[in-house]
């Protein structure tokens, strides 16, 4: 009966003895100093790699899952061993093995369940975190946006209490500035015309100046031939009377003053007994001159108008009343006067028309 009864204290002493129990080890973690851990500067740097925390994080869960299934066989060993050395050792039949093994699948199920919960949850926050993210840097851009439009309105707002107070009333309105801005506009329009007419005049002055430049030339080179012809008369008579110099200039000067106000450009003898003066007319229906040449036709060796002939811009004119009268009463000048007045006053252009 004693050896039975020492039995269990034998095996009290011996589960003490063992050190079997969580409780010394939670003990010494607190009892541990971690004060005397090295803290070096190379341990912190590999403290601070992902992949080293990653694995040392998996080292301790792994480490921890075995300190949890060797709590769980010494503790399950511990209650049997007291249920076999205890006096009154409950009774264990199929049934209860039954029930704790039907308690133990509902709570597999439950965890089972909250775990796909949970890794659905873990899911949700994957999938919504970027969007979350997003959100969030929208927001804040549009807070400092917010923030930045607020600052500019009150700016704005000084500005325009500035600007109220630089200027005070009657101050230029949309309408006033409107109707300013049509008669500005109204002017310009008048300005810029004027602008294009006078532009317009300089160019046909400059036309003109230029025609008669050529004129001009064409008058010096005249002068000069008869500059040379004279000086030929006078080494081929004799004479060298100082007088005749300025005699042929003042004549050729007349001459042209003469051709300038008859509209006269050139005079030329096509025979002994036949003269073609060629003149410009300005017509009434045109702004550029239109040549007129008038060809006379003399009796030979005398001084008789003999017939006349008109040619009016390259068409040929039928005067023959205004020549016949003319050339019957052989009044040479009143023939090229009543051609040119007929020809200025613009009847010229209708006979020419008719023939």
């Amino acid at each position: 009966m004693s050896t039975s009864l020492d039995a269990p204290k034998q095996l009290q002493d011996t589960l003490d003895n063992a050190k079997l129990h969580i409780f010394n080890t939670r003990t010494q973690l607190k009892s541990y100093h971690f004060e005397d851990l090295d803290n070096s500067t190379s341990a912190e740097g590999a403290l601070s790699d992902p992949a080293i925390v990653a694995s040392d994080v998996a080292a301790q869960i792994s480490f921890l899952r075995k300190l949890k299934f060797q709590y769980l066989e010494q503790n399950a060993k511990d209650k049997y061993v007291k249920t076999i050395v205890s006096d009154d050792a409950p009774l264990i039949t199929a049934a209860s093995n039954e029930e704790i093994r039907q308690r133990n699948e509902e709570k597999k199920r439950n965890l089972k369940e909250i775990k796909v919960k949970l890794a659905e949850k873990q899911e949700d926050v994957r999938t919504l975190a970027p969007l979350v993210e997003e959100d969030y840097e929208k927001a804040r851009s549009m807070t400092s946006l917010a923030t930045s439009l607020s600052a500019k309105i009150l700016d704005a707002r000084l500005a325009l209490t500035r600007l109220r107070q630089a200027h005070p009333q009657p101050r230029l309105t949309i309408s006033t500035a409107t109707a300013t801005l049509d008669t500005q506009v109204a002017q310009m329009q008048e300005l810029d015309d004027e602008l294009q007419g006078l532009e317009k005049r300089i160019d046909e002055s400059k036309g003109k100046l230029k025609a008669e430049m050529g004129e001009v030339e064409q008058l010096r080179g005249v002068e000069r031939e008869r500059a040379a012809e004279l000086a030929l008369v006078g080494k081929e008579g004799g004479d060298d009377d100082p007088r005749l110099s300025g005699l042929y200039d003042w004549l050729q000067t007349a001459l042209n003053i003469q051709c300038s106000l008859l509209s006269l450009k050139s005079s030329h003898a096509e025979s002994e007994n036949e003269l073609r003066l060629t003149y410009y007319i300005d017509s009434p229906s045109s702004t550029a001159a239109k040549e007129l040449v008038l060809t006379l036709l003399f009796i030979p060796n005398t001084r008789q108008l003999a017939s006349a002939s008109v040619r009016y811009d390259g068409v040929d004119l039928e005067l023959g009343d205004v020549v016949d009268a003319h050339v019957q009463a052989n009044d040479t000048p009143g023939l090229v006067w009543a051609v040119l007045a007929r020809a200025r006053s613009g009847c010229g252009e209708s006979d020419a028309v008719m023939s």
